[in-house]
């Protein structure tokens, strides 16, 4: 079915089809708070601010439906205002973020570990392909697709596939109660306690420990518990029989999670100039490892799944970090990069670089040819 006409997208579509006739690529933007995230490029922009707004709220459905360049946080209170969330808690690194911009990125917050990724909860998506297609897949209920469900490659694609025009989004009712514990023990302690915990009926909704990269010294561990107020009640006592626990004042704890969320925590803003944060995504069962200076601290969550580790920005550096996590079946990037680091260095482990992923390089670029032949998106943002 046709697609209603829209002057704005009129405009995206003739900026799309010049790009595609120059073979000139373009870089979407929205409200460009993540414009750092991602390999450097000096590409032309496709700014998604002026296409906003909510188009459908649901909230007996648990579905809303807006704009690529929607303000997040207009989003959030809107949910807030039905006493409902984005259950991914997606990052805003700023003011001006906006929806499409928080799905092109593709990052999730702390309750990524418990509630899925921001992945999981895109329904549907309205996209624009380097041939100035006006495209419509998925819908706005859970259970919508047959087949494969094109709108769920949009999420950490950095705008290098099609330009993402609307989307579709399942939201989940705000947790009943909330409650946070802290305590200090080693890394390798906390890995144990968070293992033994997931597998318990606990409501264990986040975690964070920090502290030195070396196992054997202590650090500080972070437990979110969220859910049915009974749930909660009960599973702080349970859990403070394992390790001495105190409970936050939930404004100092609410404070703490948007604080990680947002990187404003020591580890993540004292970044030397040359130096790079890097984001490590590894296994469930992995402990911790050794890496190259063990004195730097280490902030682990997703119970230790995502770790963000500073070190040096060398190409050797990266080289061997990536060859220690690929060894054990996970991935690294160059996250944040220092005032004096080359712009032009390679920021992620590539398809190629990893056995279990090889085979998709073939599939990345048949899904590129196929939507973008022309190479209008084609900023190797992404690789």
């Amino acid at each position: 079915m046709a697609q209603p006409s829209n002057p704005k997208i009129d405009v995206f579509r003739e900026q799309i089809l010049q790009a595609a006739k120059a073979g000139t690529p373009l870089s979407i933007e929205g409200g460009g708070t993540k414009s750092w995230y991602g390999n450097r490029h000096a590409f032309g922009k496709l700014e998604t601010r002026g296409y906003s707004g909510i188009l459908e709220y649901q909230p007996e459905e648990l579905v809303i439906t807006a704009c690529a360049g929607t303000s997040l946080k207009e989003i959030e209170d809107a949910l807030a205002q039905k006493n409902q969330i984005l259950a991914f808690e997606p990052p805003h690194f700023g003011d001006a973020a906006t929806f499409g911009g928080a799905i092109a990125a593709g990052l999730a917050g702390p309750g990524r570990i418990s509630t899925g990724s921001l992945r999981d909860f895109v329904l549907g998506a309205r996209i624009m392909d380097g041939k100035g297609q006006d495209l419509s897949f998925g819908g706005k209920v859970i259970k919508n697709v047959a087949g494969y469900d094109v709108s769920r490659l949009m999420p950490g694609s950095l705008g290098t596939l099609a330009l993402l025009l609307e989307a579709s989004v399942k939201v989940l009712p705000k947790p009943a109660a909330t409650a946070t514990l802290r305590c200090h023990t080693s890394q390798a302690h906390a890995h144990t306690l968070l293992n033994e915990w997931a597998g318990q009926p606990l409501p264990l909704a986040a975690s964070c420990w920090i502290g030195a990269a070396n196992s054997e010294e202590y650090g500080e561990l972070t437990i979110r518990l969220s859910g049915a107020i009974a749930a909660v009640k009960a599973a702080i006592p349970l859990m403070s029989a394992s390790i001495d626990t105190k409970e936050l004042d939930p404004t100092v704890a609410e404070a703490f999670w948007r604080d990680l969320r947002e990187q404003k925590l020591n580890p993540f803003t004292n970044l030397g100039v040359d130096e790079t944060l890097y984001r490590l995504a590894l296994p469930a069962a992995c402990g911790p490892i050794r890496l190259p200076n063990m004195s730097n601290e280490i902030v682990l969550e997703w119970h230790g799944q995502q770790r963000w580790w500073k070190g040096p920005s060398d190409d050797g550096a990266f080289a061997a970090v990536k060859a220690l996590v690929n060894t054990i079946g996970g991935h690294a990037v160059r996250f944040r990069q220092g005032a004096n680091v080359d712009p032009a260095q390679e920021r992620f482990t590539k398809l190629s670089e990893q056995v279990h992923s090889q085979a998709l390089e073939t599939v990345q670029s048949r899904l590129r040819a196929s939507f973008d032949p022309a190479g209008v998106f084609a900023t190797r943002r992404l690789p």
